[in-house]
C-alpha cells in the first residue's frame, strides 16, 4: 500500500516513539516521536500563516535536523520542497528560485551572504518571506525560524495531500545548459523508498551514516527509508574522511551510502586500526565508477560494497549490485531492484543483443512525473513510460548492467565509439592517479581524440609514464592524445565529472 510522504513519520513515531532516528557531528539526538512533534509544530504555524497546498518553499541547508523535520512538515501539509544546492553561486539560484516559483525561503548561517544578495534583488525572484535556521540574530529581512515553528502546536495537521500531488523539484546539476527541475511525487517517492527496501539488506537495528548533501537524492531517498524502516540516520552536515571514520567507530555503524571518491579518501586515512569498525556490514556506493582496487580494499576489511546505479529522475535506484558480484564480474552495476525494470536499446527503440551497447532505459513507479515547465524535455525523456537515462551501456545475458559513459561525453574517433569511463578506470589503476578525467578534444585527423586530465599524488608521474601504461591495455583509437595534469577534477555534489568545464579548460585541438 502506498502512503503520503508525510504520513511515514507519524507511523514511525507510533511504533518506534523512543528510538533515536537522528543524530549528528553536533552531538544532537532526536527520537522519531521529538522529530514529528517538531515536523507538526512547524506544519500548523505554515498553515497558520495562510500558506496554501502546491506553494513551493525553498531550502538552503547544510545538513541539519531542520532540513529533515521541513522535508516532513511540508509532505504533511502538501506543499512543495525545493532544495537548493549550497554551492551555487548567487545568479545560479536567482534561476532555480524564479524558475520553480519558490515563494518562502529557509537558510542557515552559513549562506547569510548570498541571501542578503539575493533579498537585494528584488522581482528577480518571488521570494516573500525569509527564514533564518540561527544561533545568533536573524539578518533584519528574515523571521526566527526556530521561533516560527515553536508557535505551531505538536498536534498533527490537518491534509488532503494525493499520492499524485509533488512533493518535491529537485534540480539537476547542469552539467550542461541551464538546471531542469526533476519533478517527484509521494507516489514516486514512496516506490523509490520501497524498491531498495525490498532490494537491499537493512535490519532493525542499523544504523546509517549518511555523509551526502540531503539537497541530493543520494540522501534524500535513503533519508526517507530510514523514517519507513525505524533506522537511525548518522547525518554529517559536510564531509571529512577523519570524521567519517570517527562517526562509524562512536555511533556503531552498520550501514551507510558514500560515493567513491568519499571511499577512496576514507581509505587514505592513516592508521584506520584505530578505528572499530567491526560491526559495518556494507556500503552502498554509486554515481560514478568505483574502482576494482577500493571494492577489494573494502571487502578485504570486512564491508560489502554495493554498487548502485540511478538518477535524481528515478528517485535514485536503477541497478544494485553486491560487493562479491562486482568482483566476479569487473565493472558491472548489477541487476535491476526489485520493482524496477531495466533494459537497453539500440537508437531505433529496439532491444540490444546480449553486450551489444545501446542507451539504458528504466521504468517503474518510481520514475519522476516530469521537468518542472519543460514538456518538452519531458516527452523526449520519459517516452511510454521508460525513462531514457542518456547513459551508454550494455547488458550480458544474466542481466548485469554495465555503464560505459553518457551518450553526450562519448568520443568518437576515427568512427569508433571511445567512452572516456572505460579510460579513467584504467588511470585508476595506475599509482600515483589521485583522480582523472577523459574528455574528447577536436581533431584534424581523427574528428576528436581522447585527452586525458590527471590529479596526480607523486610529483614523479608524467606524461610519458601514463602513455607507456597505458600502450597495450587500450586499443590504439582509444589511447588518449595527450595528458595533462591539474590541480582538482572539478565534480558536482553526487560525483560526477564536470566534462563541461574540463572542456571549456582544454579545448583543444587536439596534438597531431
Amino acid at each position: 500500500m502506498y502512503t503520503r510522504i508525510g504520513d511515514l513519520l507519524e507511523r514511525r513515531a507510533h511504533l518506534s516513539p523512543d528510538r533515536i532516528g537522528y543524530i549528528d557531528e553536533t552531538g544532537e539526538r532526536l527520537t522519531f516521536r521529538q522529530l514529528d512533534d517538531r515536523s507538526n509544530r512547524i506544519a500548523n504555524a505554515f498553515v497558520a500563516e495562510g500558506i496554501k497546498a502546491g506553494d513551493r518553499v525553498a531550502l538552503l541547508l547544510m545538513n541539519c535536523s531542520e532540513f529533515v523535520e521541513l522535508f516532513f512538515a511540508l509532505g504533511k501539509i502538501g506543499c512543495v520542497v525545493v532544495p537548493l544546492n549550497w554551492r551555487l553561486v548567487a545568479d545560479e539560484l536567482e534561476f532555480i528560485l524564479k524558475d520553480s516559483g519558490a515563494t518562502k525561503l529557509v537558510f542557515s548561517d552559513e549562506f547569510g551572504e548570498t541571501v542578503t544578495d539575493l533579498h537585494s534583488r528584488g522581482d528577480k525572484t518571488d521570494i516573500n518571506e525569509w527564514m533564518q535556521v540561527t544561533d545568533e540574530n536573524s539578518l533584519p529581512f528574515a523571521i526566527d525560524y526556530r521561533e516560527f515553528r515553536d508557535r505551531g502546536p505538536a498536534t498533527p495537521p490537518d491534509s488532503s495531500v494525493s499520492l499524485d500531488d509533488v512533493l518535491y523539484i529537485m534540480y539537476t546539476s547542469g552539467t550542461t545548459g541551464l538546471p531542469k527541475g526533476v519533478v517527484h511525487t509521494h507516489r514516486s517517492s514512496f516506490a523509490g523508498t520501497l524498491t531498495i527496501a525490498a532490494t537491499t539488506y537493512f535490519r532493525e537495528d542499523d544504523v546509517f551514516l549518511s555523509p551526502l548533501p540531503m539537497f541530493h537524492v543520494g540522501a534524500l531517498t535513503p533519508l526517507t527509508l530510514s523514517i519507513y524502516s525505524g533506522i537511525t540516520a548518522v547525518v554529517m552536515r559536510n564531509f571529512d574522511p577523519v570524521s567519517a571514520w570517527e562517526l562509524i567507530d562512536r555511533e556503531k555503524v552498520t550501514v551507510g551510502l558514500l560515493v567513491p571518491a568519499m571511499m577512496n579518501f576514507m581509505l587514505q586515512v592513516p592508521n584506520l586500526d584505530r578505528f572499530n569498525i567491526e560491526q559495518w556490514r556494507w556500503v552502498m556506493t554509486g554515481a560514478a565508477p568505483v574502482p576494482y582496487a577500493a571494492i577489494e580494499a573494502y571487502t578485504n576489511i570486512g564491508i560489502d560494497v554495493m554498487q548502485v546505479y540511478g538518477l535524481t529522475e528515478s528517485c535514485g535506484p536503477a541497478c544494485l549490485c553486491t560487493g562479491a558480484e562486482s568482483l566476479e564480474r569487473i565493472g558491472t552495476t548489477g541487476r535491476s531492484f526489485f520493482h524496477t525494470d531495466v533494459k537497453v536499446v539500440r537508437p531505433d527503440g529496439e532491444d540490444c543483443r546480449p553486450d551489444e551497447a545501446g542507451e539504458v532505459l528504466v521504468r517503474g513507479e518510481h520514475i519522476m512525473r516530469e521537468y518542472w515547465n519543460r514538456p518538452e524535455a519531458t516527452a523526449e525523456t520519459v517516452v511510454d513510460g521508460w525513462l531514457h537515462t542518456g547513459d551508454v551501456g550494455t547488458m550480458d545475458a544474466d542481466g548485469f548492467v554495465y555503464i560505459q559513459d553518457r551518450l553526450k561525453d562519448m568520443i568518437i574517433s576515427g568512427g569508433e565509439n571511445v567512452y572516456p569511463a572505460e579510460i579513467e578506470n584504467l588511470l585508476m589503476t595506475l599509482d600515483g592517479v589521485k583522480d582523472c578525467g577523459v574528455i574528447g578534444q577536436p581533431s584534424e585527423r581523427w574528428g576528436e581524440s581522447p585527452f586525458a586530465l590527471i590529479m596526480a599524488e607523486e610529483d614523479a608521474l608524467t606524461e610519458a609514464s601514463v602513455m607507456q601504461f597505458l600502450n597495450g591495455k587500450l586499443a590504439r583509437f582509444k589511447m588518449p592524445c595527450g595528458v595533462a595534469f591539474v590541480d582538482e577534477i572539478p565534480r558536482n555534489p553526487s560525483g560526477k565529472i564536470l566534462k563541461r568545464i574540463l572542456r571549456e579548460q582544454f579545448p583543444g585541438p587536439a596534438p597531431v
